[in-house]
C-alpha cells in the first residue's frame, strides 16, 4: 500500500461524515458508505422524530390507512445498530466550510471530516387570503399526513389545488375512501408540464370515471370559511365548496443552508458528476441537488426517488475515494386507482410521439417521445414490458419503425434484437 493508500484508509476509519437530512438519499448514503469500506463515524441527523421512510406511499397507502409508518421505513431499526450509524432529531440552522462545522437549532455546534447535504424538498405554499384555514394541508411528510387523516371523518368535499402528480395520487386515493373531490388546475389539462396531451387525456378520462370532477384553466382568488375552510374562490367568482382542501403545486428546493454559506445554488445545491459541491468536503445528494446531465446537455434537478438512491451512490464513492459518476438513467412513478405509471427517461424537447394503445379507451397504454427519430422518452401505464423495452431503447438512442412500434402484435423486444439504424447524433457540445 503507497503512503497515500495508507493516508486514505486512516481517514476512512478516523474521520466523521455528518449526512443532514433522513430521506432515501441518506439512507442510501449510510448503506453505500458502509460497502464502500467506510469505516469511521456516520452521524445522521433529521428534523423528524423516526427513521428515513418512503415518501411515495404517504399519499397513497399511508392516506388511506392500508400502511403503518413503521412499514414504511427504508431500512429497519437495526440495520442502523449493525452498521455502527449515530441518529440525531435536531434541525441545522446554519453551516461553517471553513471551520467545517454544522450549528444545530439549539445552538450545538458539530464538526464534520465529510458533510452530505440530503436536504430535500418542501411544498410551495399558496399565498392567497384564507391559505393558513384549518382543514387546509399540504402534503410532504407523515405529519401532513396525519394531519389530513385527522380531518378525513368530517370530509365529505375535497379540493385538491393542482393537477399534477401528487394532486392525481391523492385525489385517487381520496376517492376510493368514498370522499367526493374536485380538482382545480390553472393549465388547461392535467400533467401539463411533464406529459404530452394525449397522456392528459387518458388521464382526465379515467379521473371523470372514478367520479373526480376535474376544473382546468381556473384561477383562485382565495380559501373562505370562518376558521375552518368551507370553500375556494375562484377568479371566475363561482364558490367550490369544500371541507378539505389539499395543495399541491410543486415544491422548492431546501437550499437555504447552502446559500447562506457560500456554497453555489443554481436551481437547487450544484453538484458535479460525483456530487461534490462547490465548498471542500461537502456533498450533495437528492431532490435538493443539480447537476449537469450529458443526455440532456444541461442541469437538472430531479425529483425521484431512483435519482436520489443513485446519486447517493455516487456520494459515497466520491467519499471514499473513488469516482462512480452520476449516469443512471433517470425513471419514475405514479400509482393512481389500479394505473401503475412508469416514467422512463425525460420527454423535454420532445419532438412526436407515438401511441401504443388508445388514450379514449381502457386502462393501459404507451406513450413515447421521439426526437430526431430516436426514442428519448415513454410514459407506460400497466404497460411493464413496453416500459422496459423502453429503458433500453433510450440507452440504445433507438429510433425505430413507428407503425411497428404503434403495432400490438409486435415484440418490442425483436425491435431491439435487430437494432434498427439509428438517426444521426446531433451536436450536444
Amino acid at each position: 500500500m503507497s503512503p497515500g493508500e495508507r493516508s486514505a484508509a486512516a481517514a476512512m476509519n478516523s474521520s466523521r461524515v455528518v449526512i443532514v437530512g433522513a430521506g432515501h438519499a441518506s439512507a442510501q448514503l449510510c448503506a453505500s458508505l458502509r460497502q464502500e469500506g467506510w469505516a469511521g463515524e456516520i452521524l445522521l441527523i433529521g428534523d423528524e422524530p423516526c427513521l428515513p421512510y418512503q415518501r411515495p406511499p404517504l399519499s397513497k397507502t399511508f392516506l388511506a390507512g392500508e400502511s403503518a409508518l413503521d412499514e414504511l421505513l427504508i431500512r429497519k431499526p437495526d440495520f442502523y445498530d449493525k452498521q455502527a450509524i449515530t441518529l440525531r432529531c435536531a434541525r441545522v440552522r446554519s453551516l461553517d466550510p471553513e471551520a467545517r462545522e454544522i450549528r444545530l437549532g439549539h445552538g450545538e455546534t458539530l464538526a464534520y471530516d465529510k458533510l452530505v447535504l440530503c436536504l430535500g424538498a418542501r411544498p410551495r405554499r399558496l399565498v392567497l387570503p384564507g391559505a393558513e384555514l384549518a382543514g387546509v394541508h399540504h402534503l410532504r411528510d407523515a405529519a401532513d399526513i396525519e394531519a389530513i387523516r385527522a380531518d378525513l371523518p368530517a370530509a365529505r368535499r375535497a379540493v385538491i389545488v393542482g393537477g399534477g402528480y401528487i394532486g392525481l395520487e391523492t385525489a385517487a386515493s381520496l376517492r376510493n375512501l368514498g370522499v367526493a373531490v374536485t380538482v382545480l388546475e390553472a393549465a388547461d389539462r392535467v400533467l401539463q408540464r411533464v406529459t404530452a396531451p394525449e397522456v392528459s387525456t387518458f388521464y382526465e378520462r379515467v379521473h371523470r370515471e372514478e367520479g373526480v370532477e376535474l376544473r382546468l384553466g381556473v384561477g383562485i382568488t382565495a380559501l373562505e370559511g370562518d376558521g375552518r375552510v368551507s370553500g375556494v374562490r375562484l377568479a371566475d367568482g363561482d364558490l367550490v365548496a369544500a371541507d378539505l382542501v389539499i395543495v399541491g403545486i410543486g415544491v422548492v428546493p431546501n437550499v437555504e443552508i447552502a446559500d447562506r454559506a457560500g456554497v453555489s445554488v443554481e436551481d437547487g445545491i450544484v453538484i458535479d458528476s460525483c456530487g461534490r459541491t462547490s465548498a471542500p468536503d461537502i456533498y450533495a445528494a437528492g431532490d435538493c441537488a443539480s447537476y449537469f446531465d450529458r443526455r440532456q446537455g444541461r442541469r437538472l434537478r430531479l425529483e425521484s426517488v431512483p435519482n436520489a438512491v443513485e446519486q447517493a451512490k455516487s456520494v459515497a464513492a466520491a467519499i471514499c475515494g473513488r469516482e462512480k459518476e452520476i449516469a443512471a438513467l433517470p425513471w419514475f412513478w405514479s400509482d393512481q386507482y389500479d394505473l401503475k405509471l412508469q416514467i422512463a427517461g425525460l420527454s423535454t424537447g420532445y419532438e412526436e410521439v407515438v401511441l401504443r394503445g388508445d388514450p379514449a379507451t381502457g386502462r393501459d397504454l404507451a406513450c413515447f417521445y421521439l426526437a430526431r427519430g430516436r426514442i428519448i422518452a415513454a410514459d407506460c401505464v400497466n404497460r411493464p414490458h413496453e416500459f422496459m423495452f423502453s429503458k433500453r431503447a433510450i440507452a440504445q438512442e433507438l429510433a425505430p419503425d413507428k407503425e411497428l412500434l404503434t403495432d400490438l402484435t409486435t415484440d418490442l423486444r425483436s425491435l431491439l434484437d435487430r437494432s434498427p439504424s439509428r438517426a444521426p447524433r446531433a451536436d450536444r457540445s
